[in-house]
């Protein structure tokens, strides 16, 4: 797996080259993960710039699981690039919708103020058509050195996700090749390739996380109220599938991969209890299904590097 995965990396960064645009081959990207970050030694204050798949949930979702003091702020939109959240003259579809919260602040402010701990980029999907219109990478690199100018301490997360439930190549297809040909191999190797975002930007896997559970709960035939893959992702009131956004299930998930990397612990192992963002209580998944979540997001966070966590020595 390993294998194909570095395979797939270089022939990303081979063809970087033959673009003529400036990248960090395999081996220089590799060597900016070496050494790990240290766990945090106190709550964090988290800012969220991004859009649905971000969501509302999944950062109150971790404000719970992590505990008293983790504090979050956000600015999304509809399908937003970071191009859109940085440019003033590019709109932010569904601003005015998405940052009705309590938690809403502007996300120029906020990065230049310097007063979060952790700065969590998500780039819009399709991935393929955000590096293709929107630079993603020039906009990484500019996040990454705006945050880092006004604090050299802060951590900065690429957010990496998914694409819909019936992509026609196959949605765990996508989420194996994508890693490596398009996270790494455009968005990390372009957009740290300058050398001047002040360190690495590190990633929170959600997708490779959701793709081993998936992996897991199928092939046993399903584990509690995950049955299959579709159960991580929503249900509309006329009971339609949503192929991209996420179930109160998916979203859970989501926040522990999240608290893993950000926290550096494992997960919680038993049924935890959390509210969603509209005050409703979710109920908590059965012990069995705790212990596996937990059991595969730290297996995953841990045996990849670009997380920024300590690596398993197994």
């Amino acid at each position: 797996m390993f294998l194909r995965h570095s395979l797939k990396v270089a022939l990303a960064c081979i063809l970087t080259a033959c673009s003529g645009e400036k990248s960090l081959g395999p081996a220089e990207l590799a060597a900016m993960y070496a050494q790990p970050l240290p766990p945090p030694d106190k709550p964090l204050r988290v800012f969220y710039i991004g859009h649905s798949l971000v969501n509302k949930d999944v950062p109150m979702m971790l404000e719970q699981v992590a505990g008293a003091g983790h504090d979050h702020r956000s600015q999304l939109g509809w399908g937003a690039s970071l191009r859109s959240h940085w440019e003033p003259d590019v709109p932010v579809n569904g601003f005015d919708v998405e940052n009705a919260h309590p938690r809403y602040q502007d996300a120029r402010e906020a990065v230049d103020g310097g007063q979060f701990d952790v700065l969590v980029l998500a780039e819009s999907v399709e991935i393929k058509d955000a590096i293709k219109y929107h630079q993603s990478p020039r906009y990484i690199r500019q996040w990454a050195r705006a945050a880092r100018t006004a604090n050299p301490q802060t951590r900065v997360y690429l957010y990496e996700l998914w694409h819909e439930l019936n992509d026609p190549k196959g949605w765990l297809e996508r989420l194996d090749e994508d890693l490596a040909l398009y996270w790494e191999g455009e968005l990390l190797a372009k957009g740290m390739a300058h050398g001047d975002t002040g360190g690495p930007v590190y990633v929170i896997p959600a997708g490779q996380v959701m793709a081993r559970l998936v992996r897991e709960v199928e092939s046993r035939g399903g584990v509690d109220r995950l049955r299959s893959r579709e159960d991580l992702f929503n249900v509309n009131d006329k009971g339609e599938r949503d192929m991209i956004h996420l179930s109160p299930l998916g979203n859970y998930l989501v926040a522990l991969t999240h608290y893993a990397v950000l926290y550096h612990r494992p997960p919680p192992t038993e049924p935890f209890a959390v509210k969603l963002v509209d005050g409703t209580p979710w109920q908590p998944i059965s012990p069995e299904l705790a212990q596996l979540m937990s059991q595969v997001v730290w297996a995953v966070v841990t045996t990849y590097p670009k997380t920024g966590v300590a690596q398993s020595k197994s």
